[in-house]
């Protein structure tokens, strides 16, 4: 039981380290260092709070220990033998690791659309969501903002993941990594993509910055997380999202 104890409070440590660094030298960067010198890539011109700074902190603290919960709960307890996770890198390939990353990537995709679209349903949206969505303005910080019961919510994807998927704990820490800065990515506040990615194949498959922005304006629209794959299927994409795009396209790189 100490060991257990000693584990998570060191998870959490870790985690925790990951959601500063992570979120925190992007919004250094774009929010304190050089916001004058990065305005055009703002997407909306408005500010937020240091009053929603704080407050999205704080209850991505509490999400923190909620993923780190399950985490042990999956890593250190009985359920483990349950599960696909594997600890001898020679079970598999090496490559198979990046690949069993990529995979989780998309299973995490599917499961949040679903999740997401049922979160805005009228009878859950108050109670759990509408929290993540005091973000109007989203920055770095809100990525993790949740509800307790949509933290719970979100972190259950790891075990989806590891009872339909072999993986190595490698791959599981990559995969945290990678999901959260792509997270990171959909709620910074300013769009960052390439100018060539507009006219990209990638455009049509990958979200961007403007797409979940768009989602926190109007509320709406625009579920996925990853790619636009699910909305584009469903009918759920924002019909403004193309169009905001290209406008704040033309705002940082001028017509064509």
């Amino acid at each position: 039981m100490e060991k257990i104890i000693e584990t998570t409070i060191e998870i959490f440590s870790l985690s925790a380290m990951r959601y500063f660094l992570i979120a925190g030298i992007p919004f250094c960067l774009f929010y304190l260092l050089w916001p004058a010198k990065l305005s055009k890539y703002k997407i909306q011109e408005k500010l937020a709070s240091k009053k929603d700074f704080i407050r999205e902190i704080l209850h991505s603290m509490q999400s923190t220990l909620v993923f780190t919960f399950i985490a042990v709960v999956l890593l250190l307890t009985p359920i483990r033998q349950y599960t696909m996770i594997y600890t001898n890198i020679n079970d598999y390939p090496g490559w198979y690791i990046p690949v069993s990353v990529a995979i989780s990537l998309l299973i995490h995709d599917t499961y949040f659309y679903w999740m997401h679209v049922i979160l805005h349903h009228k009878k859950l949206f108050k109670f759990a969501h509408l929290l993540h969505h005091k973000s109007t303005n989203p920055s770095p910080w809100t990525s993790y903002s949740f509800h307790l019961a949509e933290g719970i919510t979100e972190g259950l994807v790891l075990v989806v993941i590891v009872f339909i998927l072999p993986i190595h704990v490698t791959g599981i820490l990559l995969f945290t990594v990678v999901a959260f800065a792509i997270n990171v990515y959909g709620h910074l506040g300013y769009e960052i993509a390439p100018e060539w990615f507009r006219k990209s194949w990638l455009f049509s498959v990958f979200n961007t910055s403007v797409h979940h922005n768009l989602h926190h304006t109007r509320f709406k629209g625009n579920y996925g997380l990853y790619f636009r794959i699910w909305d584009r299927l469903m009918g759920t994409e924002h019909p403004d999202y193309v169009k905001t795009y290209d406008q704040l396209q033309e705002k940082r790189f001028g017509s064509k």
